[in-house]
């Protein structure tokens, strides 16, 4: 009996240590570079992306860990910045916005200054729901919501177009939505 307590003892003391140098962030940001995802990260994970509103216990449950444990690993995860925050999902449609257009642009200056100057200007546009820098032909694919054809043209004609470091851009309607997911595959 003595030996079991004394290996209890050990292991409670490195636990103890462990979740102290947790604290520190630049210890954290270490420990999570070197560690690999287990499985139950993983099912956390897949679950926090199904329904970010699952208490720990129900997480626990589905991770097949205690509650206490998911709620340090839950917290392990935002530090390490690997879980950036928690939303609820809006039918675009539903709200009167159901045009999806994807666009291209092309940029009249790769200049660095350019460059910040319109990824600044998408930051500012609410209807820009995602903007990305590309290879190829074209600088920056946008995927844009309107109202309705009309709005997307004002848009186009009167915003994007009239931005000094927009030389062009090719405009594709989405006829409708095969699939749409947020969940990144684990």
């Amino acid at each position: 009996m003595v030996i079991v307590d004394r290996i209890g003892e050990d292991r409670l003391s490195k636990r103890l240590e462990f979740e102290r140098d947790m604290k520190s962030n630049s210890r954290m940001d270490e420990f999570m570079k070197e560690r690999v995802l287990d499985d139950v990260d993983r099912r956390l994970l897949r679950a926090l992306q199904g329904d970010a509103g699952l208490s720990h216990v129900a997480l626990a449950e589905l991770a097949g860990s205690s509650p206490a444990s998911c709620w340090r690993r839950i917290r392990a995860l935002e530090e390490a910045g690997i879980l950036k925050g928690a939303v609820r999902l809006v039918d675009a449609e539903r709200v009167g916005r159901g045009v999806n257009v994807m666009c291209q642009v092309r940029m009249r200056s790769h200049a660095p200054a350019d460059r910040t100057a319109f990824e600044a200007y998408l930051a500012t546009r609410p209807d820009v729901m995602e903007a990305h820098s590309m290879s190829g032909e074209w600088d920056y694919l946008l995927r844009i919501v309107a109202a309705d054809v009309a709005g997307y043209e004002r848009f186009l004609m009167c915003d994007l177009l009239n931005h000094p470091n927009v030389a062009t851009a090719a405009s594709h309607f989405a006829l409708s939505q095969v699939k749409y997911t947020t969940a990144v595959p684990l």
